[in-house]
C-alpha cells in the first residue's frame, strides 16, 4: 500500500467526501484504513466482565471503521493538495514514495 500511518489523507468519495484527517491505522490484507474524524459508527454494547471485580462499561460507543484506501488520497505535504503516490528507487536502492503531481519526494 503507499499509504502509511501518520499521513495526511482526504477523503475523495462517500459521505465524508472532502474531509481531510490522519491515518491511524491500515489494514493491507483489506486494502482499507481507519482515519481520524472519518466514516464514525455508532455500536451498542452490553456491560461485560473485564477479568477482575468490575465491568466495561455499557452504552452506545463512537468509533472511526475503517474506509476503502482507494476512497482516499494522499495530501501532498508540500503543496498541501491531494496527488497520486509513485513509487521509486534512490541511489541506494531504497524505496522512496513521490508525489506525482509536483515530483517531490513524501518520505
Amino acid at each position: 500500500m503507499r499509504i502509511k500511518v501518520g499521513d495526511q489523507v482526504e477523503v475523495i468519495a462517500g459521505n465524508d467526501k472532502g474531509i481531510r484527517g490522519t491515518v491511524q491505522r491500515v489494514i493491507p490484507g483489506k486494502n482499507r484504513v481507519v482515519v481520524s474524524g472519518i466514516n464514525l459508527v455508532k455500536k451498542h454494547q452490553k456491560p461485560r466482565p473485564t477479568g477482575g471485580r468490575s465491568q466495561a462499561q455499557g452504552g452506545i460507543i463512537e468509533f472511526e471503521a475503517p474506509v476503502d484506501a482507494s476512497n482516499v488520497m494522499l495530501v501532498c505535504p508540500h503543496t498541501g493538495e491531494p496527488t497520486r503516490v509513485g513509487i521509486r528507487r534512490d541511489e541506494e536502492g531504497h524505496r522512496v514514495r513521490f508525489s506525482k503531481k509536483s515530483g517531490k519526494d513524501i518520505d
